[in-house]
């Protein structure tokens, strides 16, 4: 028995979330602890699971606000740096109308970039069953060597690797680069969430089904979660491919965090079963709780802080057979 569940490397940042206006008509904003990876594993504590993260905060009062945030949630933070010189990452997200969000980052540099190879705890890789990551660590140096050195840890001791490429196209220098990178993140990879803007955005493919195909033949994931937004989600193994439908709600506050919770069932659904002997009726198990759980994020604010407990998503799933 490894010591955790899931450890994950990547950013960890504030998320200045635009929640109304000012009486002047000036926008205002709250700042929420942030980073999908930290969000991933704030979900799989609510799910009862070990988890750690790698990565690097600023020393200063975000950086404080970030640490006691995760702490909180019960995520060990022996891998967690604090860089003298250079301040934490932020985020501000501004909603569209159709509940969608635009992100202006503030990360030239950020203390998550500047996780150093000799920084990577090697040994809370070690003690995990899966290594999750994205594509935020790969878009500059050090932490995109950093990011690779987790990797081959993890390749070496036969830890499962997650991916969600998590595509924020103005934190790349170029499009070639974003495409370099995000496709080694699939090279290295047994789980990969992707999101259907990725996928159209990777492969050029209108249609999902050959967006797979191009998924698969560049690909070294076993299982391939789909998320297509309020169409539901497609779940590839082998030679099943399970399409789940969605739960639909009617107003969304916020979207921030739902394709993290998503891929956090994601991972305690390969936990719980395993990767080896997963079926059409264990795919449509994961697709549908991890669906609900997504839904339900998408009716507050922030994300990491916001995670529904397994009882409401049971609770939930059970309300709306």
């Amino acid at each position: 028995m490894k010591r955790y569940d899931v450890t994950a490397l990547g950013e960890l940042l504030i998320d200045f979330i635009n929640v109304e206006d000012s009486s002047f008509g000036n926008p205002q904003f709250e700042a929420n602890p942030g980073g999908a990876p930290c969000n991933v594993l704030a979900m799989l504590q609510k799910l009862g699971r070990k988890t750690a993260f790698i990565g690097k905060v600023g020393k200063d009062g975000f950086g404080r606000q970030l640490k006691e945030a995760v702490a909180s949630c019960g995520v060990e933070l022996k891998g967690l740096r604090e860089d003298e010189e250079v301040h934490t990452t932020l985020a501000f997200v501004h909603k569209l109308p159709d509940g969608d969000r635009d992100f202006s980052f503030y990360r030239s540099p950020g203390a998550d970039m500047m996780l150093k190879e000799e920084e990577v705890d090697g040994e809370l890789i070690r003690e995990s069953e899966v290594l999750h990551f994205g594509s935020l660590s790969l878009t500059d140096e050090p932490v995109r060597s950093a990011t690779r050195k987790a990797l081959r840890i993890a390749e070496e001791n036969g830890i499962l690797r997650s991916y969600d490429p998590n595509l924020r196209p103005p934190l790349w220098k170029s499009e070639e680069e974003a495409k370099e990178e995000i496709l080694w993140g699939l090279q290295h990879c047994d789980i990969l969430k992707i999101a259907d803007n990725e996928i159209l955005w990777l492969s050029g493919k209108e249609d999902y089904d050959e967006g797979i195909a191009w998924l698969k033949e560049r690909c070294s994931a076993r299982l391939i979660a789909l998320t297509l937004g309020a169409e539901g989600s497609l779940l590839v193994y082998g030679g099943e491919s399970v399409a789940v439908a969605p739960y639909r709600q009617e107003h969304i506050t916020d979207t921030t965090g739902a394709g993290d919770t998503f891929c956090a069932c994601l991972l305690n659904g390969v936990l719980e079963y395993g990767l080896d002997e997963l079926d059409a009726a264990k795919l449509q198990e994961i697709g549908r709780f991890a669906s609900a759980a997504s839904s339900l994020i998408t009716q507050r604010k922030g994300a990491l802080k916001s995670m529904p407990e397994k009882e409401e998503v049971l609770h939930f799933m059970e309300e709306r057979k």
